[in-house]
């Protein structure tokens, strides 16, 4: 029988934190037997106890229960990040943003993005951030320099 997506993201993010059975049961205040049947899917948390595991591990409940790391390659992302999936760039560099990713961020037709990018061997990357944050952290970060000259 195949584990819950529960089980494989409660063991692989105790090991991606380099954590013991031992220091997540203290943590949460179960037995280690406890979360090691919830670790091979005998058994499950209760909702409070997933809600401590989901604190201590920084990721969002939903994605400590639903999240499938085997279709993503990868442990679920931490609390307040996102991976929507893969983008195809076309013949002309556009890319479609996905819908979740639209529906979540309030994403709308006619918005305006600013596409940042970093080149540095090793992280290298694109992302995109609405106008009016980067403006506004623009902004912000002129006054802190202006006060600094002014001390």
């Amino acid at each position: 029988m195949k584990k819950s997506h529960l089980a494989e993201n409660l063991a692989a993010l105790r090991r991606s934190k380099g954590l013991s059975q031992e220091k997540v049961a203290e943590a949460v205040g179960v037995t280690r037997q406890a979360v090691a049947k919830w670790e091979q899917g005998e058994t499950a948390p209760d909702v409070l106890h997933s809600d401590a595991l989901a604190a201590l591990y920084d990721v969002s409940l939903d994605d400590l229960v639903h999240y499938d790391q085997e279709r993503a390659g990868i442990p679920a992302p931490p609390r307040g990040k996102h991976i929507f999936g893969t983008v195809q760039v076309g013949e002309r560099g556009q890319i479609v943003i996905p819908k979740r990713a639209r529906d979540l961020l309030g994403i709308r037709p006619g918005d305006t993005l600013v596409a940042l990018g970093d080149t540095n061997p090793g992280t290298a990357g694109l992302a995109l951030v609405r106008a009016e944050q980067f403006t506004g952290m623009l902004e912000l970060a002129g006054r802190a320099m202006e006060r600094e000259e002014n001390r």
